[in-house]
């Protein structure tokens, strides 16, 4: 009985500490969602504030969206999508290429590419910016979709991931496949990446957040404002003569729809691909 009670009690200590976590996690997004629908002026008046006062709160927030600065908004988003989409799916693709031979296959010089990985993984992104942009620069890629994915259609992060989930693959599997004159790219697509799909899924949402909150070389690389993404083009709308917060309040709430989709169809994924990778080997 003792030690049921203490289990009991060990429970409800979990639970109270995972909510009040959640309730923390969660109060910035309803604060977000709460002031959407208010004026803008209310933020400066009343400050952060849970207060729900219908008599006004609105829709008109978000219709300012489709109607001023001439739809930029939408075509921000469009970019964000676009570039989302395209660097995730090269960088899942390459880096699970890249993390699976050094993985799976022995040859000279392994260990020296996966330290030369760790490597760049350690190198601060801010230090590559101006080498990167003078490299666009001169192959005429600045204020383009390919200059803002290309540098990064390789992550040495994914490159790490995927080499400790593929080091623990099923060698009788490959040998199998090679034996039914299976070639090494039909291995890798039809059987070793079936396997590494928890490995991709949880990825995938590391990777999509990452290019769809990047700021700094997105910023960088679009000179104009029609082809700026959308955490950039948000930022605009906060300047020194004065906040729109009509539409960043409305927009930041938007542009979390995106990721949302992406968790909820990758999320009974995720917490096997980020643990198995880490302990295999």
């Amino acid at each position: 009985m003792a030690g049921t009670s203490k289990f009991k009690w060990q429970t409800l200590c979990f639970l109270v500490i995972s909510a009040f976590i959640m309730v923390v996690a969660l109060a910035p997004f309803a604060f977000l969602l709460i002031s959407s629908f208010k004026p803008g002026q209310e933020l400066l008046r009343g400050g952060i504030t849970f207060s729900m006062d219908f008599s006004i709160m609105h829709f008109n927030n978000y219709g300012l969206l489709f109607t001023d600065n001439n739809g930029l908004y939408f075509r921000w988003y469009f970019n964000s999508v676009f570039i989302t989409v395209l660097q995730t799916s090269l960088a899942l693709f390459l880096s699970s290429m890249v993390g699976y031979g050094l993985g799976v296959y022995q040859f000279k010089g392994r260990n020296i590419i996966f330290v030369m990985v760790l490597l760049v993984m350690m190198v601060p992104v801010e230090i590559l910016l101006l080498p990167l942009f003078r490299m666009l620069i001169n192959i005429g890629l600045t204020n383009t979709y390919a200059g803002v994915v290309l540098p990064f259609a390789v992550s040495p992060f994914a490159i790490f991931f995927f080499r400790q989930y593929a080091v623990s693959l099923p060698q009788d599997f490959l040998d199998a496949a090679r034996i039914d004159g299976c070639g090494e790219y039909k291995i890798f697509l039809r059987i070793c990446l079936p396997l590494m799909m928890p490995a991709v899924s949880a990825m995938m949402i590391l990777l999509a957040m990452g290019s769809w909150n990047a700021v700094l070389w997105p910023m960088v690389v679009m000179g104009s404002r029609a082809m700026m993404t959308l955490p950039v083009g948000l930022s605009t709308m906060i300047t020194p003569y004065g906040n729109n917060y009509d539409m960043l309040l409305p927009g930041s709430v938007l542009a979390i729809v995106p990721i949302l989709i992406i968790f909820l169809f990758n999320q009974r994924f995720f917490i096997e691909g980020m643990t198995s990778s880490g302990v295999k080997g």
